[in-house]
């Protein structure tokens, strides 16, 4: 009897976010390689509900955005294994025989929240841990401090590197705002733990270039943060700067096609995803040296070592300089993010759907 597998895939919900982008590629993924009739598993996708049957009809879907669903887990038929893409979800198996694959992206609440806060998620992790039967890291940096700050209790945590999925450059479209050129982009939800206010300082010193913030949470009524940089660009008369809310799929392509560099100043990333997708692009990836991104970004990126604008500057000067000269250097970058655009990601995980 085949094994009844159901994966996670509701932080489709917000597609703009990493999460959202990492579901899609496991949808895409499943479309183009599940085959129910040769498969050694029974396969159900866990989506909102306007995304069920987006993946195609050979395997078997079930709303997230239910209210049952939500708030009664015992509704859930019983699997065999459940995999969650990661570890913020607020669904998980209801029956104690359900093999559960846990992966972990970051443990970001240990810096952005404090108290009572920082408590519960901290306890809510540990009690995922201790249901898990398989737990998974998507960087060694996400693994050294999970092994650090919680208790394993002698399982083992493997790494497996998230899949990057390939942009195909032939789906490009300008954006309907105009784009001043040259220009650097960057890219990311708008939160304080972007880092994005440390461009501000930086593009004063290049106002032969302009600079693209684009994001989730840029137009937000409430958002703090968002609206603090819009006022330091309005109030300090930075007009290389612009701070725009999320562009669509084919947009962010042209971007990351025509920019001159990517900048990416984050100080909370268990993988990164950007840096990889701008280097597929044969661009420079200027980056920070925080969390993940060293590991990420390799001896392909060029990293600040800190946010003082006059040696950031230095940096980027530096690094366009060796870039653009040296011949070859982009597409020895193209090679290097294109290792994280095949399925050895989900290889990996097929093994772990075949032996636990």
């Amino acid at each position: 009897m085949k094994k009844r597998l159901l994966v996670d895939l509701s932080s489709l919900k917000n597609l703009y976010s990493g999460l959202g982008q990492i579901a899609l590629s496991y949808g895409y993924y499943f479309k183009d390689n599940y085959h129910a009739h040769t498969s050694l598993y029974e396969l159900t996708l866990l989506v909102p509900k306007r995304y069920i049957g987006a993946f195609g009809n050979k395997m078997k879907y079930i709303s997230s955005t239910n209210w049952f669903r939500k708030y009664c887990p015992y509704t859930f038929p019983k699997f065999d294994i459940w995999h969650s893409i990661h570890q913020l979800s607020r669904f998980g198996p209801f029956h104690s025989s359900t093999k559960l694959i846990l992966t972990i992206h970051d443990l970001n609440y240990l810096y952005e929240r404090t108290g009572n806060s920082k408590i519960r998620r901290h306890r809510r992790l540990q009690k995922k841990i201790d249901r898990a039967d398989e737990i998974v890291c998507i960087s060694e940096f996400t693994k050294r401090e999970v092994e650090r700050e919680l208790q394993l209790h002698d399982k083992e945590c493997k790494v497996i590197y998230n899949k990057v999925q390939l942009l195909d450059e032939r789906m490009a479209s300008r954006p309907a705002f105009d784009v001043i050129q040259p220009f650097f982009f960057t890219l990311g939800i708008i939160k304080r733990k972007k880092n994005f206010h440390v461009l501000l300082d930086l593009m004063k010193l290049i106002p032969e270039k302009h600079l693209y913030i684009i994001g989730s949470g840029a137009d937000k009524k409430h958002n703090t943060y968002a609206l603090n940089i819009k006022r330091r660009i309005r109030e300090e008369n930075i007009s290389n700067v612009t701070l725009h809310e999320a562009i669509s799929y084919e947009e962010k392509i042209w971007m990351y096609r025509n920019c001159e560099a990517f900048l990416f100043p984050s100080l909370l990333e268990g993988f990164g995803i950007p840096v990889i997708e701008a280097m597929q692009f044969g661009k420079p990836v200027f980056s920070s040296q925080q969390t993940s991104l060293k590991e990420i970004g390799s001896i392909y990126a060029y990293f600040w070592d800190n946010f003082e604008p006059e040696p950031m500057k230095q940096v980027i000067d530096r690094g366009l300089n060796d870039f653009y000269k040296t011949p070859g250097l982009a597409e020895v970058e193209k090679s290097y993010a294109e290792k994280f655009s095949g399925d050895q990601h989900f290889h990996d995980y097929e093994e772990i759907y075949r032996t636990i």
